[in-house]
Order: C-alpha cells, then structure tokens, then sequence
C-alpha cells in the first residue's frame, strides 16, 4: 500500500493549454460581425500564407502556412484579414497571466500555447480533470475566447491530447493509460517526427504509434541513432520533460513579402529600415538588447538565404541594426529579384544589464532619449503621426 501511494505522488499532472484559431478569434471577438464567417488571417492575397483560419474556413481545407491563393480558391468567400500582432500579443499576455494563477511552473511556449505543472498545485480534494474545468472556463470568461485542454503525465501526450477534440474540448489521459490512448494515433503525430521520419516509418511498415511501439527499439536505433531511443520511449508514453518557466525569447524579428519581385537596392534598404525601426521598438518595448542582427533574404526562386554579425555593444536603437543589415546586403550583392526580406535582432539579453563606456554613453543616450519620444509620440497618436524623413520621400 506505502509503494502504490508513493507511485501516485510522484504521477505529474501535466495540462497543455491551446488557444482554438486564435488570431481569428480574436478578430472576431472584436468584430462580433464576423461570427459565423470563414476568416482567414495572413499576407496579401497573390503572395502571402494562412497564419491562422478559422473553423469555418478549416471545412474548406484552408489551414496555417497554406499559400493565400490557393487557401481563397479553397474558399473564395473568405474574409481575408491582414492580422494584428500586437493585439493578439495583448490578448496572450492576459491569458497566461489566468493561467500562471494557478502554478508558477508555467512555459509559455509560442503566443497561443502553454505547458502547466499542477502535480503539487491542486488544490485539495480536486481532480486534475476538474482543475482542467476550470481553467478553460476562466479563460472563456475573461477573455470571451475558447481554448482547448490536454491533461497527461507528460508534456507530449498532454499536447496530442489537447488537439483531438478542438474546438473548445478537453481530454485527459489518466496515468497508465498512455499507452493504450497512443496506439491507435497515426504516427505523423508523435512529437519529433517530421515529413522526412514519418515517410521513413511508413517504409518500415510502421503506421500508428501502437505498431512503433511493437517495433524493435534496437532496430530503431539502428535507423535513427539516438533519436531512434526517443521515439521507442514516447511511444509508450515515457516523457519526463519539464515544465521550464519564464522561457525568454532569444530573438525578435520582423519580415515581409513583397507584392511583386524587387532587384531595385533602393527599394530594399528603405525596406530594411523600416523593418530595423520596427524591431528596435519591440526591443525597447520588451527591454531586451540585441547583441546582433541577421539578414534573411529569399530570392525570387524561393532560395532562402541567412547572413549574420555580431555588435561590440548590445542595442535597442534601428541605426545600428539597420547599417548593420545594409552591410550584409552589400556582401551577400544579391544577384537575383527578392521576394521576402526580414531583420532578425538577437541573442537577446535584458535592458538592465546594459554597460555603457564613456565614450558612447552620451551618443547611446541621445539615441534612446529620441526613439523613446518617438514611441511616445505614435502609442498616443498611432503608428502613422511620426515617421522619418527618408521613409516620407519614399512613399
């Protein structure tokens, strides 16, 4: 009896929570209209991707990373929204504040989703099924959106759970049980297996968790190194992962597709200024410096391409992320069109931890005195009242 009790005090009590279609939910929690509607939140029409469909645009097929061409000929009477990531980013920070109420072992681990530790934060005399309850109704209360609920022992199965019954569903898989709840999975779903194993998997006859399971873990190993050892262990459900809390980002940064092909170097430095001016705002927003930048260009053949430097000093400021990424530019001298642009700034690390010399402490200053009177100046007035000369001319 002292065994079987201390087995049940070491089970985990792991719960994912996943928004339902959350960037359009929220444009249809603000635009009541919408409701009912297939809505579909991505890039413009002839170039952009899906971020995100709702369910009424899912019956058609449409889902995230979905070209917008192909996704409106799926479902030509969508309602096509550009998205807005600071609301949405508004709106994930309110619900990860419900969540972190209810365990400070909470790992935020994309805008839309998080990994909750409750294994010695229930309170007395409630299951983990009715702590589950709970929490997916308080994020309906106070923020009017549906989520949906995995309960499991560990963070894999928790997740898959939480997938199967969406919109707004919950499924819990009691300990013991997870193997059995597995077996009949198709393989695509287990964590870690990707198009290039899966289609390796179904070469070897292996098409549901169950038969993974079944398989020879020595063969495995055999055909995936160490990753092989992984996968045998999760398809019996074995998944000690933790929870990490207060996950810090290591990067911000922002992109953009261009409605048509460019070569024109004008036209993509002012794009690279504009992206630079972009990130250093959400760097001073989030008090974060960036101690590089990276410059991502895809060609006009989808070729993507990556270049990357590094600061002597950490900043927040667009000048020297902007020289920065235009002297990658001129290396790399593309010689093709480019169809997408982006601005990566990063390894991160917190504002507080800046060391200014003495030199540069005066110029630094002034930088930020002046973009943060910028900031200022568009949170009350909006992003269009202030925006700097060379960007005018060119519009």
């Amino acid at each position: 009896m002292t065994a079987n009790i201390l087995i049940m005090l070491l089970e985990r009590v792991i719960v994912h929570v996943d928004m339902d279609a959350f960037f359009a939910s929220v444009e249809v929690l603000d635009n009541p209209e919408l409701r009912g509607k297939p809505v579909i939140v991505g890039g413009s029409v002839s170039r952009g991707v899906v971020s995100a469909a709702s369910y009424e645009a899912r019956v058609f097929g449409v889902h995230s990373a979905m070209p917008m061409s192909q996704a409106l000929r799926q479902c030509p009477r969508a309602v096509v929204l550009p998205g807005r990531m600071e609301r949405y980013a508004d709106v994930s920070a309110k619900i990860m504040t419900i969540l972190g109420r209810h365990t400070p072992l909470l790992e935020q681990v994309s805008v839309d989703e998080a990994y909750l530790d409750l294994t010695n934060w229930l309170p007395e005399g409630v299951t983990p099924e009715q702590a589950a309850i709970e929490i997916r109704a308080e994020v309906r209360e106070q923020t009017g959106l549906s989520c949906s609920i995995g309960v499991a022992t560990g963070k894999a199965i928790a997740k898959m759970a939480s997938d199967l019954k969406k919109p707004g569903g919950l499924v819990v898989v009691p300990p013991g049980e997870e193997a059995v709840f597995l077996a009949p999975l198709p393989i695509g779903r287990l964590r870690g297996v990707g198009d290039t194993t899966e289609r390796k998997l179904r070469d070897l006859g292996i098409q549901t968790i169950g038969e993974l399971a079944n398989f020879p873990a020595s063969l495995l190993q055999q055909f995936f190194g160490a990753a092989g050892h992984d996968l045998y262990a999760l398809a019996h459900g074995i998944d000690d992962s933790p929870v990490v809390p207060e996950r810090q980002a290591k990067s911000l940064g922002r992109e953009t597709t261009f409605p048509t092909d460019i070569a024109d170097r004008r036209i993509l430095e002012r794009t690279l200024l504009e992206l630079a001016d972009e990130v250093a705002e959400r760097l001073r927003r989030h008090e974060m410096l960036a101690s590089g930048v990276t410059l991502k260009l895809r060609y006009d053949n989808f070729t993507t391409l990556t270049r990357a430097t590094t600061f002597t000093d950490p900043v927040d400021v667009a000048d020297p992320l902007f020289r920065a990424a235009c002297a990658l530019l001129q290396k790399v001298n593309p010689t093709r069109p480019i169809r997408l642009i982006g601005v990566t700034a990063g390894p991160l690390m917190p504002a507080s931890d800046r060391q200014l010399n003495l030199f540069d402490q005066s110029v630094t200053e002034k930088r930020r005195k002046l973009a943060g009177a910028v900031d200022a100046i568009k949170t009350r007035f909006g992003e269009e009242a202030i925006t700097r000369a060379r960007l005018a001319k060119d519009k």
